[in-house]
């Protein structure tokens, strides 16, 4: 975002509302973990340059920027504040688009308020298997060995394929706090795993009975196990596949990216 950009409070979490009404659906922008609402400077400069009346709200969430911390982070909990500070923003049903674990909360949120859609950004949606990465090292997360175990997930990313450009904005935005991850990570750590994995289907499945707009973007090569899984739970979703972006594909090609947000313009239109 821009410099003359003002953070606001929208319902308890801060952000950046922009653009004015004009009948296409708003982009509500939810960071990732460690991040914040400036990790989509260079995907809505795009976006201004091709739609600048675009209506975008970009947020800050719990923990995280200029909103406050909070004892505990569970997903149901965090989509209820994001739909408080699209009501507080005055917006009609919006596209919620998330970037890796608030993917999962952008889809919660068209699950249980009204979205025309959701744009998920590198977040696989498998969490059996995010919870199986986590689970073995929730002794590190919340103890002395944290550094090293986020370390782990930190490489995972593959930061290091993006533009030095983009690395640079990374690196200023990413504040890493041992007790932020560790309450985001409560649930995939604590909560069984059937359990975990049986309210997120729940979720997919009333995205999928509403027929709600849905694009996947992914910064790898998908595997054809999870496409086949992928397009049963969502056959309306729409995939894309960007190689060599690592965990950031609106990074590392943010012209690209904001040509993807601004074709959700007419997504929940009447056919």
């Amino acid at each position: 975002m821009e410099a003359h950009d003002e953070t606001n409070d929208f319902g308890g979490l801060a952000g950046v509302l922009s653009g004015r009404p004009d009948g296409r659906p708003p982009l509500v922008l939810l960071h990732g973990l460690t991040f914040d609402h400036t990790m989509w400077q260079p995907a809505l400069a795009e976006l201004r340059r091709t739609g600048p009346e675009r209506q975008v709200l970009a947020l800050d969430l719990p923990g995280h920027g200029s909103s406050p911390a909070w004892a505990r982070y569970d997903i149901d909990s965090i989509a209820a504040a994001a739909h408080a500070a699209v009501t507080a923003a005055r917006l009609p049903e919006p596209v919620i688009v998330g970037h890796s674990m608030a993917a999962v909360i952008a889809t919660v949120y068209a699950a249980r308020y009204p979205a025309r859609g959701v744009v998920n950004v590198d977040q696989w949606l498998l969490v059996e298997e995010y919870a199986a990465a986590v689970k073995p090292l929730a002794g590190e997360i919340r103890g002395g060995g944290f550094a090293a175990a986020w370390r782990l997930f930190e490489d995972s990313m593959h930061a290091d394929v993006l533009p030095e450009e983009a690395r640079k904005l990374l690196r200023p935005v990413s504040s890493v706090r041992q007790d932020v991850v560790a309450g985001y990570w409560r649930e995939a750590m604590d909560r069984p795993a059937d359990e975990f994995a049986a309210d997120l289907a729940a979720a997919i499945a009333k995205v999928r009975a509403n027929g709600t707009g849905y694009l996947f973007i992914a910064g790898h090569e998908v595997e054809p196990g999870y496409q086949d899984w992928f397009g049963r739970q969502l056959p309306q979703a729409a995939v894309e596949v960007w190689p060599g972006s690592g965990h950031f594909p609106h990074l590392a090609y943010p012209a690209r990216f904001a040509g993807c947000l601004a074709s959700t313009a007419r997504w929940g239109d009447a056919a």
